[in-house]
């Protein structure tokens, strides 16, 4: 395994850098303040939209997407450090980029097992940031850690499928330009096979019977620039056959493909959080004293930050071999150390980001610092794409298998 970035990798690398720097740290406060003077809450700030059309003149666009047709054609192991960078400013950055979930994902979806007439509608003006668009497959009257479990109907009626049921935290459902649902139920669910039961169809925003009927906060926060996370009722809403992506039955193996990237991409942008944590942290350390010499000085502080360095270091560590065994034998061949990062990353920055607040005091649960909703972010990644405790049963039943 080598590790090392290559030339391309290097110089997109240091082009992101050079953007974070100049466009979107300096826009995180402007955002804020445009914000408080939207007609709605959902409305983008205009300077998203500047940065966007910055990133795309610097060839900063759709860099998560590995399918060259339609991305930057990158590997795992190339995008893992740019996505790293993109979690230093988790609400602007990956927008700017247009590498927001849950857009990638759903661009993933569409790239790989959408038809020509899908790939035409709707992954044309997601990838050219045009729309966005939403994944419904959590629902509140389930355990949704077990997508078997989903209740939401699909049922065939002549040349439409007519979808009943009711989702929640459905994110990018509250933005304005989402324009497309991809929704998860079942068409089968009496089916022998479990994982044969549910199917993906995909639902415009504007189809009779589709209401979004509230915002789902987030640990008090409404996540905007994500377009916020919805609760979402479908009654009798009618769509054409051809809106089923791949085949009938297919919808959990295409959710899987989905989360794998998913996962990773989630745990890159973890450690670029961590990082930006540990900055924060060293920049209040040298800068504050209390009883009588600087925080730095300070035995606990010096330990909290020697730890983050150690654990963000062995955390990059089992990324990069994820993405390399991603790249080289393909994620069902990487599916135990997916796993393993899906468990470690969030955990781990979980805490690093806690100490940081600690050390920022009254600051580091205020709105002055990004720590608290960092901090929210990423407790919530505890949760999705499968809980802890989901990828600690697989993880465990893999590594028993061998002693039975």
């Amino acid at each position: 395994m080598d590790f090392a970035f290559d030339a391309r990798t290097e110089d997109l690398r240091a082009r992101l850098e050079a953007f974070l720097t100049s466009y979107v740290y300096p826009a995180e406060p402007v955002a804020e303040e445009q914000r408080a003077a939207l007609a709605s809450p959902w409305d983008t700030p205009p300077v998203v939209a500047e940065l966007k059309a910055e990133a795309r003149r610097q060839g900063l666009w759709n860099l998560f997407l590995p399918d060259a047709e339609y991305g930057a054609g990158l590997t795992n192991l190339q995008y893992a450090p740019l996505a790293e960078l993109t979690g230093r400013s988790p609400q602007l950055a990956p927008t700017a980029l247009n590498c927001a979930a849950p857009d990638t994902g759903n661009m993933e979806v569409l790239a790989q097992f959408g038809d020509a007439e899908q790939r035409k509608r709707w992954l044309e003006p997601l990838l050219a940031g045009e729309i966005r668009s939403a994944f419904a497959m959590t629902e509140p009257e389930v355990a949704s850690s077990d997508a078997t479990n989903i209740e939401t109907r699909i049922e065939r009626d002549g040349d439409a499928y007519v979808i009943n049921g009711r989702k929640w935290y459905i994110s990018g459902a509250m933005n304005p330009q989402c324009a497309v649902f991809i929704v998860m139920g079942k068409t089968d669910p009496d089916g022998p096979d479990l994982r044969r039961q549910q199917s993906m169809v995909l639902v415009p925003r504007d189809t009779p019977g589709l209401t979004v009927r509230r915002a789902m906060r987030v640990y008090g926060y409404e996540d905007h620039y994500h377009g916020g996370h919805a609760e979402v009722v479908f009654e009798d809403v009618r769509v054409p056959v051809g809106n089923l992506i791949g085949e009938e039955g297919g919808g959990f193996g295409i959710a899987q493909a989905r989360l794998g990237p998913g996962r990773i991409h989630h745990c890159m942008r973890l450690i670029g959080m961590a990082e930006r944590a540990i900055e924060l942290m060293c920049r209040r350390a040298v800068s504050r004293t209390a009883f009588g010499k600087p925080l730095a000085g300070q035995g606990v502080v010096q330990e909290w930050i020697a730890d983050a360095r150690v654990a963000v270091e062995q955390l990059r560590l089992l990324v990069l071999k994820t993405a390399w065994l991603m790249d080289t034998v393909g994620n069902k061949g990487a599916h135990t150390e997916i796993q393993a990062i899906k468990i470690a990353t969030p955990r781990t920055v979980v805490d690093i980001l806690d100490k940081a607040v600690q050390l920022h005091g009254a600051g580091g649960v205020s709105q002055d610092f990004p720590l608290a909703e960092l901090w929210a972010a990423a407790r919530t990644l505890r949760l999705a794409d499968g809980p802890d405790e989901v990828h600690q049963r697989s993880l465990a039943r893999r590594e028993l298998r061998r002693y039975r």
